[in-house]
């Protein structure tokens, strides 16, 4: 019998989500794209929820995580901030230790 362990980790200030694995996605889709916009798109959720979910990482983070830029001729943009690739470093470092350690718990459940 195989077993698998399962878990979600996000990371919360004053009962406000920081970080979790969709804003992180999320992140990620905006410096690979270079707008919020083309980022939700990618990620098949609409642009208010985008906007949502990046909104209340920066509220929730100390400093800002991206940098944005009005619409216009050539268009808008968004970039994350050095801080807010630093978070994004940091949430995969966790989530990959987090990993790890459950791993070796789950050794102790399939020894017995």
């Amino acid at each position: 019998m195989s077993y698998k362990i399962k878990s979600r980790i996000w990371i919360e200030s004053d009962n406000n989500v920081l970080l979790g694995e969709g804003r992180v996605h999320l992140l990620k889709a905006i410096q690979e794209t270079g707008s919020l916009s083309k980022a939700a798109k990618s990620l098949n959720i609409s642009y208010k929820k985008a906007w949502q979910l990046l909104d209340s990482v920066n509220k929730s983070a100390k400093k800002p995580v991206t940098i944005n830029s009005i619409g216009g001729k050539g268009g808008g943009g968004a970039e994350l901030t050095e801080y807010g690739q630093s978070l994004i470093n940091a949430f995969d470092e966790i989530n990959r230790n987090c990993w790890k350690f459950l791993d070796v718990q789950l050794q102790k459940i399939e020894e017995l």
